[in-house]
């Protein structure tokens, strides 16, 4: 949900400091700093990072995209990678199967069997598409006060690490 959804949940901040410098151009630092970085044939399975409210699958912080008027508007976007606990159950018999017949014998040890479910999930983390959360916020840098336009705790955590690494602020929840 996100600030033109016609139902909408909002955490409300109050930021604590202020920025050093020009605040436009130290806050579009802030955000190229820790933009969202794809994970689409990578095998991490998560990620996080800061993203144009305009177009939150291609983040472009050139120019004054996220300033409007008086407000920093821009998104946190989470991008996750879940794999079918079956499918990998399916994956690791496959795969202990063929190393079972190439070595000939019949049973893997403990470090093997870890070994090879840690290399399943690799490939197939690298096969499956992200599925994006995108959540909206709208910092009012004059008065010190940041909505986030979700409740779940989760993204609540990631925003106050992810603004503090990137602003060096602090965030406290209302």
């Amino acid at each position: 949900m996100g600030i033109l959804s016609s139902a909408m949940a909002i955490t409300r901040y109050r930021v604590e400091g202020k920025l050093e410098g020009a605040a436009t151009e130290t806050v579009r630092r802030g955000l190229k700093k820790c933009a969202i970085t794809e994970i689409d044939n990578e095998a991490e399975d998560k990620a996080a990072g800061w993203t144009s409210f305009e177009s939150p699958y291609f983040p472009n912080f050139d120019g004054a995209s996220f300033l409007f008027g008086s407000l920093f508007i821009f998104s946190l976007r989470m991008d996750r990678k879940s794999l079918s606990a079956k499918l990998l159950k399916k994956r690791i018999s496959i795969e202990t199967a063929d190393r079972l017949a190439k070595t000939r014998k019949r049973f893997l040890s403990k470090d093997e069997k870890t070994a090879l479910k840690e290399k399943v999930m690799k490939d197939l983390l690298v096969r499956v598409p992200s599925t994006p959360s995108v959540y909206d916020i709208v910092w009012n840098y004059e008065n010190g006060s940041l909505l986030f336009f979700t409740t779940l705790r989760a993204a609540n955590e990631q925003l106050e690490t992810l603004f503090k690494q990137s602003f060096n602020m602090g965030l406290i929840r209302i």
